[in-house]
């Protein structure tokens, strides 16, 4: 079996394994075999800078930016029965005899609230399959805003999910604001859009520069919508290089809108027809909106739909949106 490594990806005889969005991709036709798969190969841990090699070394646990400590320290839990003098008498023996050297007893309030906001970030993510990476950066947006003591008495469940946003399109692996509600426990698309703007000001009241969001384009979604609607190999082919040529046109709608046409017109054109309210479920806009999408995208069509996918006459023989 021929094994290739390309950065992130690593590719088995036409078969794309991309680590970074966690899909299992058919490198010839670009159907998403397998989302959100789960690397249960070991997590490595290196000091290079420490030890002076690059040698992997299998030692601890991961740290989690959100805890104050890292979550790097002991915690000790006081025995109602003891005092804590002698409570803490006896663990300093413990620790010197197993030649332990750093511990500490953790205030019980702030361990709490930072345990909880741990423990929604994960869920959070967990539903929506995200990377590792995404996490780590939600989590780093997360701490800064939090660090400021600014956020207090705001939803926090808003603004969590804020942050998962802004890290999805800082790691260039976007999620609709439909998606981020979908998990964000209640917070409606208002109050993580408002969230979305506060985090980003004080970002760049903290940075003294703009916030980087990245280019959203319609193709980042394609893939993973069509997945969704369960389309045939050359019809996620046909949808990936139409949204291509979509950019070359004047297109004054979102790419997520965009996306959402360009898949229910490559579906018309095929044998699998999928209904209108299908596309819209599947890809979370409305379908008025994937109407009004298509109207705009029509005019173009002949220039946008691949030849080698249908006929001219058969593109021209649409229905009119």
């Amino acid at each position: 079996m021929k094994r290739e490594s390309l950065q992130s990806h690593i590719i088995y005889e036409g078969v794309v394994f991309d680590h970074s969005a966690g899909d299992t991709v058919c490198s010839e036709c670009g159907l998403v075999l397998e989302s959100h798969s789960i690397d249960e190969t070991s997590e490595w841990r290196t000091f290079a800078n420490e030890s002076g090699d690059n040698d992997p070394v299998r030692v601890g646990g991961p740290t989690n930016i959100l805890l104050n400590d890292g979550g790097l320290s002991t915690v000790i839990k006081d025995n109602p029965k003891r005092t804590k003098s002698r409570n803490l008498r006896s663990y300093i023996t413990l620790c010197s005899e197993h030649y332990l050297h750093f511990f500490t007893i953790s205030n019980s309030s702030q361990l709490h609230l930072d345990v909880n906001y741990v423990s929604d970030a994960l869920n959070f993510s967990s539903r929506l399959g995200l990377v590792a990476t995404i996490k780590d950066r939600a989590n780093e947006i997360f701490k800064k805003v939090e660090d400021q003591k600014s956020s207090r008495g705001r939803n926090q469940d808003a603004i969590l999910a804020a942050c998962l946003y802004i890290a999805c399109r800082q790691e260039d692996k976007p999620r609709t604001v439909k998606e981020i509600c979908s998990v964000a426990n209640g917070a409606t698309k208002k109050e993580i859009g408002r969230a979305k703007e506060y985090i980003v000001k004080q970002l760049e009241l903290e940075m003294g520069q703009s916030v980087e969001m990245g280019t959203i384009h319609a193709g980042d979604f394609m893939r993973r919508f069509c997945s969704n609607l369960g389309m045939a190999n050359q019809t996620v082919k046909a949808a990936q290089e139409s949204v291509q040529k979509s950019e070359e046109f004047d297109i004054r709608r979102s790419p997520i809108s965009i996306a959402a046409a360009i898949i229910y017109i490559v579906t018309q054109l095929s044998d699998d027809k999928k209904p209108l309210k299908d596309v819209a479920l599947a890809t979370g806009v409305a379908e008025g909106t994937i109407r009004n999408s298509y109207k705009d995208l029509y005019p173009h069509l002949t220039k946008i739909i691949p030849t080698w996918y249908a006929q001219e006459e058969d593109i021209k023989n649409l229905s009119s949106p």
